[in-house]
């Protein structure tokens, strides 16, 4: 009982007088992470049907998903365009909060509210909107307009992330180095880019999460054989309820959590290295 009596930060405020706090955050991550691990033992059911908790344990959806040309191509073009999402919104998106960071100017945070509005604004409508603007031009079912409302909704992600580490980064180090005489791109590749690599890697691996678990403008934009795995497996819940889906969900979770644990990993050893 002596660690409520611990202060919980710099204040006198203990670790008792937040106990409610603790609480609430902990029914808060239960009724959050608790759906999602039902479907994990979901996906090793023999069932026809979604069965919690299986009368008998198999890996035949897991079979099923593999053996699927259909899954398969989904998954890959999934994996494509989220690899190109990431690879355009990155540099975009910390180019874009660099230049807002650094300018000064009195505009900067509206033109950074601005930019950041996919956030804001539900998905549902730019999803319309994409819809609408991209058959204008002929780029519907292409993944040429996938990537391109998928980096609309990752660089908001990337500005926000890349913006941080830049208000704990002192640019006067940039400064020295423009003093001396590199310009100012290589100052920043040299000097600023690697003080805040692994805010620039994060941001990278959340622009990919961000358009391979997409699901409402993949509904809308994507088909044929450009369908991403997210929009198949809404088709499967509204067509017809196939345990494929639970085993599906099971690797995207898994996936996920490692890439998220691997940059935690990454991110502790810098702090350590420092």
């Amino acid at each position: 009982m002596s660690w409520l009596k611990k202060a919980a930060s710099d204040t006198q405020i203990t670790h008792g007088n937040r106990i409610w706090l603790y609480v609430f955050a902990a029914i808060v991550m239960i009724l959050l992470v608790v759906p999602t691990l039902i479907v994990i033992p979901m996906s090793f059911s023999d069932s026809q049907y979604l069965e919690f908790p299986p009368s008998k344990w198999s890996l035949r959806w897991y079979h099923e998903y593999l053996d699927s040309p259909k899954w398969m191509r989904a998954t890959v073009k999934s994996l494509q365009i989220g690899t190109l999402t990431m690879l355009v919104a990155t540099p975009i998106g910390v180019a874009a909060a660099y230049a807002l960071f650094v300018s000064g100017h009195k505009a900067a945070r509206l033109i950074f509210m601005f930019l950041i509005t996919p956030m804001i604004v539900p998905v549902i409508l730019i999803a319309i909107g994409a819809f609408y603007v991209f058959g204008q031009i002929g780029i519907n079912n292409t993944v040429f307009g996938i990537v391109l409302a998928h980096t609309a909704l990752a660089i908001p992600l990337v500005m926000i992330v890349t913006t941080s580490a830049l208000r704990n980064y002192d640019l006067n180090q940039e400064r020295v180095a423009r003093s001396l005489g590199a310009p100012r791109i290589k100052a920043f590749f040299l000097i600023t880019l690697p003080q805040i690599k692994f805010s620039v890697m994060t941001s990278a691996l959340l622009a990919f999460l961000t358009s391979f678990d997409e699901v409402i403008i993949s509904i809308f934009i994507s088909g044929g054989v450009n369908a991403t795995i997210t929009k198949h497996m809404f088709s499967a819940l509204r067509d017809y309820i196939d345990p494929t889906i639970a085993a599906i969900s099971t690797i995207l979770v898994i996936v996920s959590t490692v890439l998220l644990l691997t940059t935690q990993y990454i991110s502790s050893r810098e702090k350590k290295k420092k």
